[in-house]
């Protein structure tokens, strides 16, 4: 289950990371993967709202829990009810940056994310979980404090997963993106262009397949 903000959930007319780590799973480690979540919709900029299904290739799972302006803040309390009802096995996540930047200073980010796991755990005490780091946007380049916010919450969020990574229930921190620059990933200095949507895609591929071996097995996984 792919779980995220803007970067997530993508505008009318892209592809979106999820559909990119759809088809590097599909096409190189295991055909029977699939992408699950309570929705399936675009942003669509022009009206402002998730309405949107016109993905530049729709042939393809596109369940998710993402929201453009969502949160960490705004998932905790979602992902209960999101796990009960779509079952996932691994949950994706990418979240953080709209917190630091609208919501939430760092640690109380690393505290809704702490909120996160729990609510998680709860509904399914065996769920994996993938978490990406924040990438710093166009705003760090100028706003040093918002830069400092940005750093301080991904050394929380490396402690929370050292703190709360469990066998039956294992956490995995994604590495950055490789070699991710905003003026050449992105379209706006934020929200990933085809190849940031490429290098996401791999991060949390790349996470899962050197700790799980996640598409050599032959049985049908949900994320």
């Amino acid at each position: 289950m792919p779980v995220g903000d803007s970067m997530t959930i993508g505008s009318a007319g892209e592809h979106t990371w999820r559909h990119r780590l759809w088809q590097l799973l599909r096409g190189t480690y295991d055909p029977a993967v699939t992408l699950v979540g309570p929705r399936e919709t675009l942003y669509d900029q022009q009206t402002g709202a998730p309405t949107s299904l016109d993905y530049a290739d729709p042939d393809f799972p596109r369940a998710h829990l993402a929201g453009w302006g969502e949160g960490w803040l705004h998932m905790a309390p979602l992902i209960g009810d999101a796990i009960r009802d779509c079952r996932p096995d691994v949950l994706l996540v990418s979240l953080g940056l709209i917190d630091l930047g609208f919501y939430t200073n760092a640690e109380q980010t690393a505290e809704n994310v702490r909120a996160f796991i729990t609510a998680a755990r709860a509904a399914d005490p065996c769920v994996r979980m993938v978490l990406l780091p924040v990438t710093p946007n166009v705003r760090a380049e100028s706003d040093a404090p918002f830069a400092d916010q940005v750093a301080l919450f991904n050394v929380l969020l490396a402690k929370a997963v050292a703190d709360l990574d469990e066998p039956r229930s294992p956490i995995l921190l994604a590495s950055p993106p490789p070699s991710y620059d905003i003026h050449v990933d992105t379209y706006d200095g934020t929200h990933p262009n085809a190849s940031g949507e490429h290098r996401i895609a791999e991060a949390f591929a790349g996470a899962m397949r050197e700790a799980w071996g996640i598409g050599r097995a032959c049985a049908a996984r949900t994320v």
